[in-house]
């Protein structure tokens, strides 16, 4: 996980979304280990990004974990269905096989918030829907991740299949941010 690193974005608020810094105390860790233990924090001061009181990406250890594969994977032009906060966007730039990254994000308040700060020459961000997007004829990408998604839901499968045929003769890997942990829920029967 060395590529992903906390984000430097500033704290800010742009329509119903908000960049804000929080702490998580060494008390909230312990007491969180008991409740939700696949995605236990460590304590420290981190990013999230909120749509009104919902957060919908942070850069915690446990983000950067469900995205560690991804950025590993990233070559060539890259695709992200999704900007957040930028963590994942960061982290592909870091590495130097990484030629182009585009970017669809469906809210032009949080490219506004956000994407001013990622000023790489590489990137390009499209204000798009990710399930309706067209990308240009002949276009191949060395790996697409979907990540549109605020929490962890069986109701996001149909979705990421969609993306993943959409995509799966365009590019040389993709992945989709939860889908292998709720496919893990459910074959446990949860």
């Amino acid at each position: 996980m060395s590529l992903l690193e906390k984000v430097t974005v500033p704290e800010g608020q742009r329509g119903a979304w908000r960049v804000e810094r929080f702490e998580i105390s060494k008390m909230d860790a312990a007491m969180a280990m008991f409740s939700y233990r696949a995605r236990t924090p460590q304590p420290g001061t981190y990013t999230r990004l909120l749509r009104g009181r919902s957060i919908v990406m942070s850069d915690t250890w446990a983000e950067m974990r469900d995205h560690s594969y991804a950025v590993h994977m990233a070559k060539g032009h890259v695709l992200l269905n999704g900007l957040g906060i930028g963590m994942v966007l960061a982290a592909c730039l870091r590495k130097p096989e990484v030629t182009k990254v585009t970017v669809i994000e469906i809210d032009q308040d949080v490219i506004a918030l956000v994407g001013p700060h990622y000023t790489d020459s590489r990137v390009e961000i499209v204000c798009a829907d990710a399930v309706t997007y067209q990308p240009p004829k002949g276009i191949r990408y060395g790996m697409v991740w979907h990540d549109i998604w605020d929490s962890l839901c069986g109701d996001n499968l149909p979705e990421m299949t969609k993306l993943k045929r959409k995509y799966g003769r365009r590019c040389d890997w993709q992945g989709c941010w939860g889908e292998h942990e709720i496919r893990r829920y459910q074959r446990a029967g949860r």
